[in-house]
């Protein structure tokens, strides 16, 4: 794989393998915690780092390895390391490059937990935080105009699909020494790879489109190979954050049709959204790729496509909301993203719940918000529930 550059549907189906003497075709699956060594010798020059040997399934294993060279080819990465979660992958993005006295400077549109980790977590230690507008430049400029350890990003943002650039706000960042991370898990790598537009680390929720099917959990970070050597590398081995072999081999099997997938519930959710925008029961749709949305040309200057995901605007209160999703029957209620089955799911009162009401309503988050992932069902069969609940709002 290395000595020719294949396009992505192969690296998704290639990248990263290494067989071992038994010449399998699937990716094998290495469900040891510890590997021996021909020698003490060996042993001492392999903690050393004077050769190359595995030693510890949380510094680092065959299966796990084959996972993050994979996904460094998709990023188009120096180097990634896998974490046992989406939410292990941002800690460690975070932890292992702040200390007291650092700024940090996020966009305020986050997941849930990133903002807790951004608002809660790191002034503990004593790490200073401000939050903008993502979409709002100015604010950048404003914000980054103090020196800065870290700028924090997700775009498309959770739920409310905002759109920030990449590019300007890296430009910015650098310049008052930040490096820039990018929780780019609604995009995925198929549709937007960050480092292209001055992005310094991505990170993500592997549990997501990567598996794609509900099985397993996991995350990444990826970056340059300097920074994954000296900076991520020497946090994880000695914090733990690692993923289990059995869920790296199982993500590994999920990115062979990482592209169908994405490319099928895009399709879908570009219809679906089109299709609600319709209905007298929603005020407002949200999706990057209509031309009712906020930043249309900024969506389709960063990403491939429209994403997976459809946010819409009930005419109504939670009461409104809980009875739609109730009379859903295809579509599951779920607070996951990025699956086959399509899942709805109420941020105000799940996965934005605990950053409090009044910052919801900074994000527009209201009670009657709705976060649809598409997956890969028949869109009419899709539609035609979505009419029923709606219908059930009389």
């Amino acid at each position: 794989m290395e000595s020719k550059q294949y396009r992505l549907a192969t690296q998704l189906v290639h990248a990263g393998q290494a067989r071992s003497n038994y010449d399998e075709n699937a990716e094998a699956l290495f469900l040891t915690s510890g590997f021996v060594y021909d020698s003490a010798e060996q042993a001492e020059a392999t903690f050393k780092g004077e050769i190359a040997h595995y030693q510890y399934s949380r510094f680092g294993n065959p299966t796990v390895s084959m996972l993050e060279t994979r996904l460094a080819a998709l990023e188009g990465a120096e180097a990634c390391r896998a974490t046992a979660t989406g939410m292990a992958a941002v800690h460690a993005a975070l932890l292992s490059c702040l200390k007291t006295g650092d700024r940090v400077v996020a966009s305020r549109a986050l997941f849930g937990s990133c903002h807790w980790i951004v608002s809660t977590l790191l002034p503990r230690y004593g790490i200073k935080t401000t939050f903008v507008n993502g979409s709002d430049i100015a604010a950048w400029k404003a914000a980054l105009a103090h020196p800065t350890a870290l700028a924090l990003i997700e775009t498309p943002s959770n739920p409310m699909l905002d759109i920030i650039d990449l590019r300007a706000v890296s430009d910015l960042a650098h310049a008052a020494g930040a490096i820039v991370v990018i929780d780019n898990v609604f995009a995925t790598p198929f549709l937007q790879r960050p480092l292209e537009f001055g992005a310094d680390v991505v990170v993500y929720s592997a549990t997501k489109h990567m598996d794609g099917q509900g099985r397993v959990m996991g995350g990444a970070v990826l970056g340059r190979k300097d920074w994954i050597d000296t900076t991520l590398q020497p946090f994880i081995r000695n914090t733990g954050p690692s993923i289990s072999p059995f869920n790296a081999w199982v993500i590994l099997k999920g990115l062979e049709t990482l592209g169908l997938r994405v490319t099928q519930s895009c399709r879908s959710a570009a219809i679906i959204a089109d299709h609600l925008s319709t209905s007298r029961h929603i005020s407002r749709v949200i999706y990057p790729f209509r031309s009712d949305h906020p930043q249309p040309l900024l969506a389709r200057a960063q990403m491939k496509d429209g994403g997976t995901l459809v946010t819409f605007q009930l005419r109504g209160d939670k009461r409104m909301a809980f009875k739609f999703m109730n009379a859903l029957d295809l579509i599951v209620i779920s607070n996951n993203l990025g699956d086959s089955k399509s899942m709805a799911t109420h941020p105000a009162t799940t996965t934005h719940m605990r950053i409090g009401e009044e910052e919801r309503a900074r994000l527009g988050i209201t009670d009657g918000t709705i976060r649809l992932s598409v997956g890969l069902e028949d869109v009419a069969d899709l539609i035609d529930d979505l009419n029923g609940a709606l219908a059930a709002l009389g």
